[in-house]
């Protein structure tokens, strides 16, 4: 199981992001989601697989990017408790 940070950024007015959220929540078995267009998903696909995956759900000239960081460190602040204890967790 790998942890891929996920970001993006719709550019089109007016996109519906339900279904790039539902496909994002289908990637694995647990997420956080803290900030508005960054997740955090427990997946046991890699990288290229997920964006592959996303891309369907994106336009053209929106922007996605699809990071493994389950090896890496972590450091945030501001955050509620929630938010922390997940990235304490699984990070």
């Amino acid at each position: 199981m790998t942890n891929i940070l996920i970001g993006y950024d719709l550019n089109k007015t007016g996109k519906d992001y339900a279904s790039l959220i539902k496909a994002i929540k289908a990637l694995g078995s647990d997420w956080w989601h803290c900030l508005d267009s960054t997740w955090i998903i427990k997946t046991d696909l890699d990288t290229v697989a997920a964006r592959d995956s996303l891309a369907k759900h994106i336009d053209g000239n929106d922007e996605l990017l699809v990071v493994d960081i389950t090896a890496g460190s972590a450091a945030w602040t501001g955050f509620d408790s929630d938010c922390s204890s997940w990235l304490k967790n699984n990070l």
